[in-house]
């Protein structure tokens, strides 16, 4: 199926939800032929992307971050705003398919024509964002969407690969506090813009309120990443909609004070620059490995270093020279 020839420019930009879908199909095919036409579309929509909030939410496992974005993509929603959520999932190792479905997890944000939910495995790829996160993010602007959210696998891997493509990185932890906070990555908790304690009511209320101060001292002995704006430590309870609107009005006064600053701007065009890197590494790595000479020797000198017969360094270089015919 030739998944471009069904897409036009002209009903991304009129916001079709199905040519959408479609597009993101598009850029998430590994074809050549297809991210060719990928490739096409995205220049052709990319005038008209660059106009939303994007924010990125992590946690742990159990944190209940999807209860915390329906919640959270329901006030938006009230407040005007076209929500695009693109939730990266768990992948299957056999079949590299999303195992949880964020559209049943999010039930009733996903009949609302206001919102556009896009569950995507995050396959091989670190960080726990899918390699055309940042794409699908593109696309979802250029249809129309002014508030994207990207929902992670968890603080498992090197999440931080999520705050090169956000505007906003919100992480969410459960109540708790002390010992707890050692299984956050201290390289997250920098990262962090808000930094939300959830399940934060009944008998949990006061381990939440015990946890948020923790978390606000740890917070105090780093260095706040923007000159316009240092991290904040709220509580909410996502299930039972308490403190929601809170955390909503404190993402809005970050792009404005992002905003009025020209931090903003600043930081998509570094994002911009490492996703141009990121490209470059992974394209240069696939036609490293396909490349003929290479794959001659590949397997021998992987065997010879897992043998301990040769070290990694040497092996690399010798990979290097195969690939350069030298």
């Amino acid at each position: 199926m030739n998944h471009a020839a069904a897409i036009t420019p002209a009903q991304l930009l009129a916001g079709d939800r199905r040519a959408l879908a479609r597009a993101i199909t598009l850029i998430e095919s590994t074809r050549a032929d297809h991210r060719r036409q990928a490739e096409v579309l995205l220049e052709e929509v990319l005038p008209k992307t660059g106009r939303s909030l994007r924010i990125g939410i992590s946690g742990p496992p159990g944190v209940g971050k999807s209860t915390f974005i329906e919640a959270f993509g329901r006030h938006a929603i009230a407040a005007g705003k076209q929500l695009a959520v693109l939730a990266v999932d768990p992948s299957s190792r056999l079949s590299g398919g999303s195992i949880l479905g964020d559209k049943t997890r999010m039930s009733e944000l996903s009949r609302m024509k206001q919102a556009f939910i896009r569950p995507s495995p995050a396959g091989l790829t670190l960080g726990g964002v899918a390699r055309r996160t940042r794409e699908a993010l593109l696309l979802c602007e250029a249809a129309g969407f002014d508030l994207i959210i990207v929902e992670t696998v968890g603080v498992g891997q090197s999440e931080t690969a999520v705050a090169e493509m956000v505007d906003l990185f919100l992480l969410l932890l459960l109540p708790g506090g002390g010992d707890d906070l050692q299984g956050i990555k201290r390289g997250i908790m920098e990262l962090a813009d808000l930094v939300v304690v959830n399940k934060a009511d009944g008998d949990l209320a006061p381990a939440a309120e015990r946890a948020a101060a923790d978390v606000a001292n740890a917070l105090r002995l780093m260095q706040p990443l923007h000159k316009s704006w240092s991290p904040e430590v709220l509580r909410c309870s996502a299930l039972r909609d308490i403190g929601i609107d809170h955390v909503w009005d404190r993402a809005q006064a970050f792009a404005t004070a992002m905003g009025a600053s020209g931090e903003l701007p600043a930081r998509r065009r570094i994002q911009a620059k490492a996703w141009l890197w990121h490209e470059l590494s992974d394209n240069l790595l696939e036609t490293l490995k396909a490349h003929p000479a290479v794959a001659e020797r590949l397997v021998e000198l992987e065997d010879k270093v897992a043998a301990g017969r040769i070290a990694p360094a040497s092996a690399a270089r010798q990979v290097l020279a195969a690939f350069l015919g030298g």
